[in-house]
């Protein structure tokens, strides 16, 4: 994948608040693993590393189906990235899957 490609999944995923910045670290949650896959491959393309990768939670989605959230943690190491600043301004504190 190539990083434009990279870096607009990317800002695409802070939109929908799939994914949020922490402190230095980008943190991705989703119910769907091959989302998981996807957000490796950009956080690669974009020179970074993938920390770590949990299920957290069960959903349920319905009366009678429960699915696993995911939590992957990233770091990208270039300093002058500007997906943070795109995050300041798009972004969100909380991802959609957090309990208020």
């Amino acid at each position: 994948m190539l990083p434009p490609e990279a870096q607009k999944k990317m800002q695409c995923w802070l939109r929908s608040r799939h994914l949020i910045c922490s402190g230095n670290f980008f943190i991705f949650e989703t119910v769907d693993y091959s989302a998981v896959e996807r957000f490796s491959e950009c956080v690669v393309a974009l020179g970074g590393t993938i920390i770590s990768v949990e299920p957290i939670d069960k959903l349920w989605m319905g009366d009678h189906r429960q699915v696993f959230l995911y939590r992957a943690k990233a770091s990208l190491h270039t300093p002058c990235h500007n997906l943070r600043q795109y995050w300041i301004k798009y972004g969100s504190f909380r991802t959609r899957f957090d309990v208020q």
